[in-house]
Protein backbone atom coordinates (compact mmCIF):
# COMPACT_ATOMS: atom_id res chain seq x y z
CA UNK A 1 0.00 0.00 0.00
CA UNK A 2 0.93 3.50 0.26
CA UNK A 3 2.34 3.84 3.84
CA UNK A 4 -1.48 5.15 5.36
CA UNK A 5 -4.42 3.08 6.04
CA UNK A 6 -7.31 3.08 4.00
CA UNK A 7 -10.83 3.99 5.10
CA UNK A 8 -12.62 0.44 5.43
CA UNK A 9 -15.68 1.73 3.58
CA UNK A 10 -13.76 3.35 0.52
CA UNK A 11 -14.47 1.57 -3.03
CA UNK A 12 -11.37 0.72 -5.04
CA UNK A 13 -10.60 -1.11 -8.07
CA UNK A 14 -9.67 -3.88 -6.43
CA UNK A 15 -12.88 -3.98 -4.17
CA UNK A 16 -14.98 -7.37 -4.24
CA UNK A 17 -18.41 -6.34 -4.69
CA UNK A 18 -20.09 -8.25 -7.29
CA UNK A 19 -21.37 -10.98 -6.82
CA UNK A 20 -21.38 -13.64 -9.71
CA UNK A 21 -24.37 -12.88 -12.10
CA UNK A 22 -23.90 -8.92 -11.71
CA UNK A 23 -20.02 -9.97 -12.98
CA UNK A 24 -21.29 -11.95 -15.52
CA UNK A 25 -23.71 -9.45 -16.74
CA UNK A 26 -20.86 -6.70 -16.66
CA UNK A 27 -18.49 -8.86 -18.65
CA UNK A 28 -20.83 -10.17 -21.02
CA UNK A 29 -19.95 -13.69 -19.90
CA UNK A 30 -22.39 -16.33 -19.05
CA UNK A 31 -21.82 -17.36 -14.75
CA UNK A 32 -20.71 -20.91 -15.53
CA UNK A 33 -17.82 -19.63 -17.82
CA UNK A 34 -16.66 -17.25 -15.19
CA UNK A 35 -17.00 -20.34 -12.91
CA UNK A 36 -14.30 -21.83 -15.40
CA UNK A 37 -12.02 -19.32 -15.64
CA UNK A 38 -11.76 -18.92 -11.53
CA UNK A 39 -11.03 -22.80 -11.76
CA UNK A 40 -8.34 -22.15 -14.26
CA UNK A 41 -6.99 -19.95 -12.17
CA UNK A 42 -7.66 -16.86 -14.81
CA UNK A 43 -9.26 -14.82 -12.49
CA UNK A 44 -9.63 -15.17 -9.00
CA UNK A 45 -12.32 -13.85 -7.11
CA UNK A 46 -11.96 -12.97 -3.68
CA UNK A 47 -14.41 -15.29 -1.43
CA UNK A 48 -17.18 -14.39 1.13
CA UNK A 49 -17.09 -15.98 4.54
CA UNK A 50 -19.80 -18.87 2.43
CA UNK A 51 -17.16 -19.13 -0.23
CA UNK A 52 -19.32 -17.19 -2.50
CA UNK A 53 -17.53 -15.29 -5.20
CA UNK A 54 -17.02 -11.86 -4.95
CA UNK A 55 -15.44 -9.99 -8.11
CA UNK A 56 -14.08 -6.36 -8.68
CA UNK A 57 -13.88 -3.87 -10.97
CA UNK A 58 -10.26 -5.34 -12.04
CA UNK A 59 -11.59 -8.94 -12.40
CA UNK A 60 -14.24 -7.57 -14.80
CA UNK A 61 -11.55 -5.73 -16.78
CA UNK A 62 -9.65 -8.87 -16.60
CA UNK A 63 -12.51 -11.28 -18.01
CA UNK A 64 -12.79 -9.09 -20.50
CA UNK A 65 -9.59 -9.39 -21.63
CA UNK A 66 -9.38 -12.64 -21.31
CA UNK A 67 -12.40 -13.09 -23.43
CA UNK A 68 -10.76 -10.15 -26.17
CA UNK A 69 -7.51 -12.53 -26.13
CA UNK A 70 -9.46 -15.97 -26.63
CA UNK A 71 -12.20 -14.89 -28.94
CA UNK A 72 -10.23 -11.96 -31.61
CA UNK A 73 -6.94 -13.25 -30.93
CA UNK A 74 -7.62 -17.05 -31.07
CA UNK A 75 -5.39 -17.71 -28.04
CA UNK A 76 -5.98 -20.44 -25.60
CA UNK A 77 -6.75 -20.50 -22.41
CA UNK A 78 -3.23 -21.71 -21.50
CA UNK A 79 -1.67 -19.25 -23.33
CA UNK A 80 -4.01 -16.36 -21.63
CA UNK A 81 -2.83 -18.00 -18.59
CA UNK A 82 0.52 -17.25 -19.66
CA UNK A 83 0.16 -13.92 -20.91
CA UNK A 84 -1.37 -12.93 -17.75
CA UNK A 85 0.98 -14.34 -15.45
CA UNK A 86 3.94 -12.38 -17.42
CA UNK A 87 1.61 -9.31 -17.11
CA UNK A 88 1.47 -9.51 -13.54
CA UNK A 89 5.10 -10.34 -13.29
CA UNK A 90 6.45 -7.11 -15.63
CA UNK A 91 3.90 -5.09 -13.66
CA UNK A 92 5.77 -6.03 -10.32
CA UNK A 93 9.27 -5.34 -11.89
CA UNK A 94 8.39 -2.06 -13.10
CA UNK A 95 6.81 -1.09 -9.34
CA UNK A 96 9.81 -2.77 -8.16
CA UNK A 97 12.44 -0.53 -10.62
CA UNK A 98 10.67 2.83 -9.55
CA UNK A 99 11.08 1.86 -5.78
CA UNK A 100 14.85 0.88 -6.66
CA UNK A 101 15.08 4.19 -8.65
CA UNK A 102 13.76 6.28 -5.37
CA UNK A 103 15.99 4.92 -3.46
CA UNK A 104 18.67 5.07 -5.38
CA UNK A 105 17.67 8.99 -5.97
CA UNK A 106 17.55 9.38 -2.20
CA UNK A 107 20.72 7.39 -1.56
CA UNK A 108 22.69 9.94 -4.43
CA UNK A 109 21.25 13.01 -2.36
CA UNK A 110 22.29 12.22 0.78
CA UNK A 111 25.43 11.18 -0.42
CA UNK A 112 25.53 15.07 -2.22
CA UNK A 113 24.59 15.90 1.15
CA UNK A 114 26.72 14.45 3.43
CA UNK A 115 30.13 15.51 0.61
CA UNK A 116 29.08 19.16 0.52
CA UNK A 117 29.12 18.46 4.74
CA UNK A 118 32.50 17.25 4.80
CA UNK A 119 33.91 19.92 1.75
CA UNK A 120 32.30 22.84 4.42
CA UNK A 121 34.29 21.27 7.45
CA UNK A 122 37.64 21.67 5.83
CA UNK A 123 39.62 23.99 7.64
CA UNK A 124 40.89 26.36 5.47
CA UNK A 125 43.67 28.13 7.72
CA UNK A 126 45.59 24.60 8.01
CA UNK A 127 46.34 24.72 4.24
CA UNK A 128 48.44 28.13 3.54
CA UNK A 129 47.85 29.67 -0.23
CA UNK A 130 50.75 30.87 -2.12
CA UNK A 131 50.18 32.33 -5.20
CA UNK A 132 53.00 30.33 -7.44
CA UNK A 133 54.57 32.29 -10.03
CA UNK A 134 55.38 30.72 -13.30
CA UNK A 135 58.74 31.62 -14.51
CA UNK A 136 60.72 30.75 -17.48
CA UNK A 137 64.04 29.91 -15.33
CA UNK A 138 66.00 26.49 -16.56
CA UNK A 139 67.58 24.90 -13.68
CA UNK A 140 70.29 22.56 -14.66
CA UNK A 141 71.58 19.49 -12.49
CA UNK A 142 74.53 18.32 -13.19
CA UNK A 143 76.07 14.87 -10.44
CA UNK A 144 79.24 15.81 -9.28
CA UNK A 145 81.81 13.21 -10.03
CA UNK A 146 83.16 11.08 -7.13
CA UNK A 147 86.54 12.36 -6.40
CA UNK A 148 87.24 15.45 -7.73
Amino acid sequence: MDGHRRNPFELTDESPVYVISVAAQLSGLHPQTLRQYDRLGLVSPDRTAGRGRRYSARDIELLRQVQQLSQDEGINLAGIKRIIELENQVAALQSRIAELSAAVDGAAAAMRQREAQVHASYRRDLVPYQDVQQTSALVVWRPSKRGE
